[in-house]
């Protein structure tokens, strides 16, 4: 069956994920509900939308619908059953999406550093101007003024007998 999606949503009571597309007749547009069961304000908002996602029953309809959209989705939900306003949990959601310059990702364990690692790859599509853009220069080139003075950095400064 080919599907495109135009809309996707969730709806609190009862608790279900709604997508809006277009069927295989053109020009008319269809609803889907797909009800969330067995989700608590405990739950991990990736694994429940991995799992929609990979459900056999809505896997094609779910296709164009990235899984970082159904898990934000799903932090929505999520943030309603803990009883937050939705102004609230966009910010939480925010701030996880933001990634600080000045933390140190050494620090993080494995899950944490995949998650980051992911919000940057995203950014980095996001950001990137690629061939087909309308203001793609092929060659940029800068000239930095050299009045100013050079700040040299500690770790170049070492002689190489050093090591």
């Amino acid at each position: 069956m080919m599907c495109t999606a135009k809309k996707c949503g969730i709806r609190f009571q009862p608790p279900a994920i709604i997508l809006i597309y277009d069927g295989e007749v053109k020009g008319k547009s269809r609803q889907r509900i797909m009800p969330v069961r067995n989700f608590s304000k405990f739950s991990d908002c990736n694994r429940a939308a991995e799992q929609l996602k990979n459900n056999p029953r809505h896997k094609s309809y779910l296709e164009q619908v990235s899984l970082r959209q159904l898990e934000k989705l799903f932090c929505f939900l999520r943030g309603y059953l803990q009883g937050q306003s939705l102004t609230e949990t966009m910010e939480q959601i925010q701030q996880e999406r933001t990634i600080d310059p000045e933390e140190d990702l050494n620090k993080l364990d494995d899950k944490e550093l995949a998650k980051r690692k992911s919000i940057m790859d995203e950014l980095f599509e996001k950001n990137q101007k690629k061939k087909d853009d309308p203001n793609f220069v092929y060659d940029i080139e800068v000239e930095f003024p050299e009045d100013e003075q050079l700040q040299s950095c500690g770790w170049d400064t070492e002689s190489a007998d050093e090591f």
